[in-house]
């Protein structure tokens, strides 16, 4: 007899996820909220459509927080179909410039494009029109403690 798995069974491993919907995208953005990244990690392939940002995300799935400071881990977050890139409030040839990201959200135009917004703390945005919503994010590192020991938090 065979029983269903059960979420106890489940182990800890690096992520590899994709998203190519909106609900997809609310599990990526729940897993990068709160990502620092020195904004000479952001790169954008033109020729390849393709829009990168190396981040050190807040494992926030991370089961084992009660037994150990809170962890952060490398991760390539990576946006295919990319036309164009803008930016709002993230300055430019500042390359030591750590940016905090937020959320990411999906704004549709003409089906299957649309608009991908990166907000990022202190005023800062990133818009990203896509031809269709292709977003991938995987940790590339070990986790390693935060170097604050403590997660973030953010005043209600």
């Amino acid at each position: 007899m065979t029983e269903d798995a059960r979420f106890e069974d489940g182990r800890e491993a690096p992520l590899n996820l994709g998203a190519v919907d909106v609900e997809d995208l609310k599990v990526i953005a729940s897993l990068t909220q709160d990502a620092v990244f020195p904004a000479s990690e952001m790169r954008w392939d033109r020729k390849a459509q393709r829009f990168a940002l190396l981040i050190n995300r807040v494992r926030w799935e991370d089961a084992g927080r009660s037994r150990h400071a809170p962890e952060r881990v490398q991760s390539v977050l990576m946006f295919n179909t990319v036309q164009s890139v803008a930016s709002q409030g993230v300055p430019k040839g500042d390359a030591d410039t750590i940016l905090s990201l937020l959320t990411l959200e999906f704004e549709e135009t003409d089906a299957p494009s649309g608009h991908l917004l990166l907000t990022l703390a202190g005023d800062g945005a990133l818009r990203l029109t896509v031809e269709a919503l292709d977003v991938t994010l995987k940790d590339v590192t070990r986790p390693y403690v935060a170097p604050s020991k403590k997660l973030p938090s953010h005043p209600e």
